[in-house]
């Protein structure tokens, strides 16, 4: 049971063996961040959204003080 609480403690800690990201995960990280930023912008730069923004942009603009 000692053993076990041992291991529970490291993991949680992150002093187990994988103290670090090795290069293959690094990559993939690398690739989901670039494939996020390639939906991200699609979506910001689709008619729909960008008119959204443009309008709350201009109301904002126009309130008065």
């Amino acid at each position: 049971m000692k053993i076990i609480w041992i291991r529970v403690r490291a993991a949680l800690s992150g002093r187990g063996r994988d103290a670090g990201m090795s290069t293959s995960e690094y990559a993939m990280g690398t690739i989901a961040a670039c494939a996020f930023a390639a939906v991200l912008y699609k979506v910001v730069t689709s008619d729909v959204v960008s008119t959204a923004l443009q309008s709350t942009i201009g109301k904002a603009l126009d309130v008065p003080f």
